[in-house]
């Protein structure tokens, strides 16, 4: 069976948090340009990353990045 590979740019958006849960965490929209006509505050937001909710999503990131194993179990994807 050939190696499952990872979608890169799916792995550079979107991160699972470290520890028991494994949360799939997502960066925020907004970071692209125009920046500086926003408030401090507002840009600070920026930086955090925000849980994603929508089970669909999950499902589709889980498929684009088997290495990353899943949220319950911890190990890898494996398509047996």
């Amino acid at each position: 069976m050939p190696k499952l590979k990872t979608h890169k740019s799916t792995s550079k958006r979107f991160r699972r948090t470290k520890g028991g849960k494994g949360k799939l965490m997502r960066t925020r929209a907004g970071q692209g340009h125009f920046r500086r006509n926003r408030r401090k505050s507002r840009k600070r937001r920026f930086y955090q990353m925000k849980v994603v909710k929508n089970k669909g999503i999950r499902d589709r990131v889980r498929r684009l990045m088997p290495s990353e194993g899943t949220a319950e179990t911890g190990e890898a994807l494996s398509e047996e």
